[in-house]
């Protein structure tokens, strides 16, 4: 069933500058807001947060301006409504001014058990699978999305795509 299954999405960036740069200021003052506004987002279930209330402290070993972001959440719907029609777009829109340009993917998005909160370790796995293999279930984008396995009986095909019939 859907309900047994969560959302888990990772987004990572390396900081242009150091994070108590004052260029960093109209990032860092706005965490608090936006963790707050995620927090009593619908569909919102988990984020990871260090003892300073967001995760840029949190080190991966990727280097020290390297930063992720984590949350679970109970469908994509819910995820994309905060990430693109709450005032989190804002940040978003300015995300060049404090972070470098990425290489690769940044954000990715797998399906979980309700109830598992993964770790940074998971996520970073599930970003290096999207880069190495492109949108599959196993690790997709907004753009190429894959259902719940649960709902899978389509196979393993995005949401969306017809699957393709044999003569």
């Amino acid at each position: 069933m859907i309900e047994d299954w969560h959302l888990a999405q990772m987004n990572v960036g390396t900081f242009r500058f150091q994070p108590e740069d004052p260029r960093l200021a109209g990032f860092m003052d706005r965490l608090d807001d936006i963790n707050a506004l995620a927090d009593q987002a619908p569909g919102f279930v988990w984020r990871l947060q260090s003892d300073s209330g967001n995760a840029t402290d949190i080190d991966v070993g990727e280097g020290p301006l390297f930063v992720v972001n984590m949350s679970v959440w109970t469908s994509v719907a819910a995820l994309t409504d905060f990430v693109y029609q709450t005032s989190h777009r804002d940040v978003m829109i300015q995300r060049r001014q404090w972070f470098e340009k990425p290489a690769g993917p940044y954000q990715v998005l797998w399906w979980i058990a309700a109830g598992h909160f993964p770790l940074p370790e998971e996520g970073l796995s599930r970003l290096r699978t999207l880069a190495a293999s492109g949108p599959t279930s196993d690790a997709f984008s907004f753009s190429r999305q894959f259902p719940p396995p649960s709902s899978a009986s389509v196979g393993d095909r995005p949401v969306g795509e017809k699957k393709s019939r044999r003569a």
